[in-house]
């Protein structure tokens, strides 16, 4: 016997069972579908993360904004000066700590991104209609329960 018990489908493979095969797969699946209009934006799947967690932030430090936007703080690194040089985000030191950079969103950043925010609103209403009812609210609660520090 496995360490499994059966699922609804029959499935008795780890991959199937474990927690984060499972979000890992479904977060590919979701960020797939999605990233199509993020291109056709004119933008870089880093590009639409950095500028969607900067939404309705006040500024973030480089750490915390990587952390936020599920990319590695180098790339991000490389990233921040183009979009800054396109007008989409401000970088100011802080002036407590000067080793530190937060990042903000201009007008400018929020006009682009603001109709792709509404568009991944519009995407995730459609996945989690697979759901029952009230099923997706609960399970971005519990994934925010699960992420939080």
């Amino acid at each position: 016997m496995g360490i499994f018990l059966e699922d609804k489908t029959g499935s008795r493979r780890f991959v199937q069972h474990y927690l984060a095969s499972v979000l890992a797969q479904a977060s590919h699946r979701i960020s797939a579908e999605f990233h199509v209009e993020v291109r056709k934006a004119g933008l870089t799947v880093t590009e639409w993360r950095i500028l969607a967690s900067l939404m309705g932030s006040e500024g973030e430090t480089v750490g915390e904004l990587a952390r936020l936007a599920v990319t590695k703080q180098p790339t991000l690194s490389k990233v921040l000066p183009g979009l800054e040089a396109q007008g989409y985000i401000r970088l100011r030191t802080v002036r407590s700590d000067r080793r530190q950079t937060r990042v903000s969103i201009t007008s400018k950043g929020e006009r682009l991104v603001s109709p792709l925010c509404a568009q991944a609103m519009d995407h995730q209403r459609r996945i989690l209609a697979r759901l029952e009812p009230g099923h997706g609210e609960r399970l971005v609660d519990m994934l925010r329960a699960i992420i939080a520090p």
